[in-house]
């Protein structure tokens, strides 16, 4: 199918990905299921199930694979007709989920036989889609799931992709079902989302119902080491659309994966973070972007890691070889590092701390203009960790640079006012961190005082005279502000 990524992925084919799920909770169960015997004859006897259909499921359920290849090659039609009718007739929970045991069982034998099922909508000039994507509303958890599986086989194995409006509402599904607190199907979930990413056009559908923005939700909470290799395949998958490489690290997927690569001790998790750094590098095609994307891993501790993990010995040639791609890329975007390169790219993760363009005079004198370019990018940010951050650290240096911004930008007070910045700042007088207070309260002074060269004294006295100012400067400030 056009927009497969196939080729890419030869030591990953298809079968070896399933093995990796093979412990998940829905095959573990799929084996139990697959084990209890149907009495089809009842389901005849009492008329649920037309004698047709039971003539086929009788002489297809439990043969050998040889006889269910000749029996669909003799009713290939009847096929599809049975397995729809089953699922149509049948309310009782434990035959649903073995009927899709067998449909998905059948699928997984030969790839090809999704087309039994877009042959028979064909024929009835009905969608494909309608018989599956009802049964997700089931209040059953492993018929969901199984359904799911096929679902992803029948778009990802078949002739044509799933239409839009199906695409977009299976999707949406799968995305829900990842944020679904403590999810015993999460590996199967995150499997199907393994197998459609893998299809350019469901990748740009998958962004417009903010999947990449629930994946690294779900990466940053905690989760096992399976579903973390799992999610972050899918985010590799994505990488390999240059376009979609270029706006992945405005989801800050850089520090997250790169938090979960400090800690990870599973070497496929290594693997296939470095895998997608590499992507994010070698991937696109803007070469300011990235130069960014070098930037935000340098500014990660990346560098660092890529030192530690030098130092292990991987049976994997493509772990080595990532690494020495990404050393020698970082180390070259450090040699070439603006402080204002540092300094953006800092803010953009959302991670303030104390690094030293922040304290430096000559920082701000020469770049607080860039900080309203390109329609005041930078400052929006700042005012918007402002107001959502609760990390006291990125509070405080946060404020700060308001202040030195304001300080050191002739028009500085007014863009702030203008994004709600000295309301924010002032709340924070009122923080339970001392810090948070302190540099909230230097902020307001830089807001309302005109005279810096005065300010620059007092600021001076007051740290000679014990390092902060007393609390009753806070709310005499606050008073007359």
């Amino acid at each position: 199918m056009a927009g497969s990524i196939k080729e890419f992925l030869p030591a990953l084919p298809d079968e070896k990905i399933d093995m990796l799920a093979a412990t998940s909770v829905l095959q573990q169960k799929a084996s139990e299921i697959r084990s209890q015997r149907i009495n089809w004859q009842s389901y005849c006897q009492s008329q649920m199930i037309s004698k047709e259909d039971y003539n086929f499921v009788i002489k297809f359920d439990g043969t050998d694979a040889a006889t269910r290849e000749k029996v669909l090659r003799e009713e290939r039609a009847q096929c599809a007709r049975t397995f729809l009718n089953l699922l149509g007739h049948v309310s009782k929970d434990t035959t649903v989920q073995y009927i899709l045991i067998m449909i998905d069982d059948m699928l997984q034998e030969d790839s090809s036989r999704v087309e039994i099922f877009r042959e028979h909508a064909a024929r009835k000039h009905e969608s494909v889609w309608g018989p599956f994507l009802n049964l997700l509303n089931r209040p059953d958890g492993f018929i969901t799931n199984m359904t799911s599986r096929i679902i992803a086989k029948i778009a990802c194995w078949g002739s044509e992709p799933m239409d839009r409006s199906d695409l977009h509402f299976y999707l949406t599904w799968l995305k829900d079902q990842l944020k679904q607190n403590a999810n015993e199907y999460m590996q199967s979930v995150a499997r199907c989302m393994q197998m459609m990413l893998r299809i350019d056009e469901y990748r740009f559908a998958f962004v417009s119902v903010d999947g990449i923005s629930t994946l690294l939700q779900v990466l940053s909470g905690r989760v096992n080491f399976q579903v973390q290799y799992q999610l972050t395949f899918c985010l590799w998958v994505l990488t390999f659309n240059p376009m979609l490489a270029e706006k992945m690290n405005k989801y800050n997927v850089i520090p997250i994966l790169a938090d979960i690569l400090s800690d990870s001790v599973k070497e496929k998790v290594t693997r296939i973070i470095l895998a997608v750094f590499r992507n994010l590098i070698e991937k696109v095609e803007d070469g300011a972007v990235a130069k960014e994307h070098c930037i935000a891993m340098v500014q990660c501790k990346v560098l660092k890691q890529l030192s530690i993990l030098e130092q292990r010995k991987f049976d994997d040639e493509d772990i080595s070889s990532d690494i020495a791609y990404l050393n020698e890329k970082l180390q070259t975007s450090v040699q070439d590092l603006s402080s204002f390169d540092e300094y953006a790219t800092e803010v953009k993760s959302g991670r303030l701390e104390w690094t030293p363009v922040h304290k430096s005079a000559k920082f701000w004198r020469e770049n607080a203009p860039r900080l309203v370019e390109r329609n005041m990018e930078l400052l929006k940010i700042l005012v918007r960790l402002l107001e959502t951050s609760t990390d006291p650290l990125v509070l405080s240096v946060a404020s700060f640079d308001v202040g030195e911004f304001v300080r050191h930008y002739p028009r500085g007070k007014k863009a702030i006012e203008q994004l709600g910045g000295k309301q924010l700042v002032m709340q924070l007088l009122g923080h339970n961190d001392p810090n948070v207070r302190y540099e909230a309260l230097l902020a307001v002074q830089k807001l309302m005082v005109h005279n810096w060269e005065y300010l620059g004294r007092q600021l001076e006295k007051e740290q000679t005279q014990g390092g902060k100012p007393a609390q009753g400067g806070s709310s005499a400030l606050a008073a007359k502000a």
